[in-house]
């Protein structure tokens, strides 16, 4: 398997440097190495899962090989660009092993310094990649761009990845905003909930700056709350333990909030927070600090209603 890979990607080295740009180019390079992972499996009786993962680490040297090769400099293009093949065929595939889906986020990550291609068409839409970053989606819908994002932060959760001290989740995406926002914020910010919510699962951070912008957009609507904006509140307040400004400038600058229940009394300070939040809380922190956020939720010996609370499907 590794011998017939090395021998086309000898050939791919004659290409264009422009030549995986095209997402049609990429998609076909994408069969073509899915068809030699389904004949040598066939061919050898072996597990398809063992040549996608050599299919996938073949792929990873060859782009550190050049990259050693320019003084430890990405020469990006077609050198660089072969890693989101990789990246398509470790997704098309399923691949398992933790291990080399690490390896191969690392390797982008050491070029790119974001995830930029991985995140944006999950949360902008299908169209967003092309217009943000000149790259088109591999990926014929939001929704499949979304799958395949919670494929690889299920991998790099699991897998304890951090890049320069930063959660994989957390990683900011730089082309989104001049304060580098994280895929998180980003979600945020555009009022989309379902994808913050997968993101607070996975344990993205949640910094008191998103609680007070939240509840600033929520005053400008005078009492006629948007559904989207309200249920983004309602997420960041399950992972907090409390909103962390003090009451009296809570009651000062959100009387509406309070007024109508949108910040609950156990939320801003008037009343204690109910044991059973502050529990939830601190099991999720535990549960983060050692990369089990939500899987190891599962694995606990408490009721299923207690797992759903935990894993901020219900509150």
């Amino acid at each position: 398997m590794n011998y017939l890979l090395e021998c086309y990607l000898d050939q791919f080295t004659n290409s264009p440097r422009t030549s995986l740009h095209d997402r049609r180019k990429r998609q076909m390079m994408v069969t073509y190495i899915s068809t030699l992972i389904e004949g040598y499996a066939r061919g050898t009786g072996t597990e398809p899962e063992s040549a996608v993962r050599e299919s996938i680490m073949a792929i990873v040297r060859y782009h550190e090989g050049n990259r050693a090769a320019n003084g430890s400099v990405c020469m990006m293009g077609r050198y660089h660009n072969i890693l989101y093949v990789a990246v398509k065929v470790c997704y098309d595939w399923q691949l398992k092993d933790t291990g080399t889906v690490l390896a191969l986020l690392e390797s982008i990550y050491a070029c790119e310094k974001t995830y930029e291609r991985i995140f944006i068409g999950a949360i902008f839409g299908n169209r967003a990649p092309y217009y943000i970053a000149g790259w088109k989606s591999d990926f014929d819908s939001q929704e499949e761009n979304l799958i395949f994002v919670v494929y690889f932060i299920d991998h790099a959760t699991t897998g304890g990845l951090e890049l320069d001290s930063t959660r994989f989740i957390d990683v900011p995406l730089e082309s989104c905003g001049s304060d580098n926002p994280t895929p998180a914020k980003i979600a945020l910010q555009l009022g989309l909930p379902d994808k913050l919510h997968i993101f607070l699962r996975y344990g993205a951070k949640t910094e008191d700056c998103l609680v007070v912008f939240i509840m600033k957009k929520l005053m400008e609507f005078c009492h006629v709350y948007p559904y989207n904006i309200v249920a983004c509140l309602q997420l960041l307040l399950r992972v907090v333990p409390k909103i962390n400004l003090e009451t009296k400038k809570i009651f000062e600058d959100y009387p509406d909030l309070v007024e109508d229940g949108l910040i609950p009394l156990t939320r801003c300070g008037v009343q204690v927070p109910e044991l059973k939040h502050l529990t939830r809380c601190t099991i999720r922190n535990q549960l983060w600090l050692n990369c089990q956020l939500p899987s190891g939720i599962r694995t606990l010996s408490v009721p299923d209603s207690l797992k759903r609370y935990l894993d901020l499907m219900e509150d």
